[in-house]
């Protein structure tokens, strides 16, 4: 005999949480101690409405973020990471040849003239990149 089962309002937070915070529905079912379907069956707009809501913030805090305190880096992640963005070359820009041997020449920061020297001098700087 299978028992039947009764959402409680608090269970409906829980599995709306899990949702929102990118929980698996076979985890949720598992934390929730119920089969996939029956999770899905009973909360279908918990796990729905969880990772728009989640989502929704967010996207409200990173575009704050960007717009008022400047942290552009987070914000491109997110759309990178969550929202499909890519960068793509425009059109009409070429695509470089992937190198198939880089061959880096180093050197010593005595042996470059002061005038191709860093502010403070003492770092190697590449010289002599050859693609073969």
């Amino acid at each position: 005999m299978t028992r039947r089962h009764s959402p409680t309002e608090e269970d409906r937070r829980t599995v709306k949480a899990l949702s929102g915070y990118g929980v698996p529905q076979e985890d949720i079912a598992i934390h929730m101690d119920m089969d996939a379907k029956t999770l899905r069956k009973h909360y279908r707009r918990e796990l729905d409405r969880g990772t728009i809501e989640a989502n929704a913030k967010v996207a409200q805090t990173l575009f704050t973020m960007a717009t008022v305190d400047k942290n552009v880096a987070a914000a491109i992640f997110w759309m990178k990471a969550r929202a499909g963005w890519r960068e793509k070359p425009l059109p009409d820009e070429e695509q470089a040849p992937t190198p198939t041997k880089l061959v880096v020449s180093w050197i010593s920061p005595e042996d470059v003239p002061q005038s191709e020297q860093f502010p403070g001098g003492r770092k190697i700087i590449p010289r002599d990149i050859d693609y073969e």
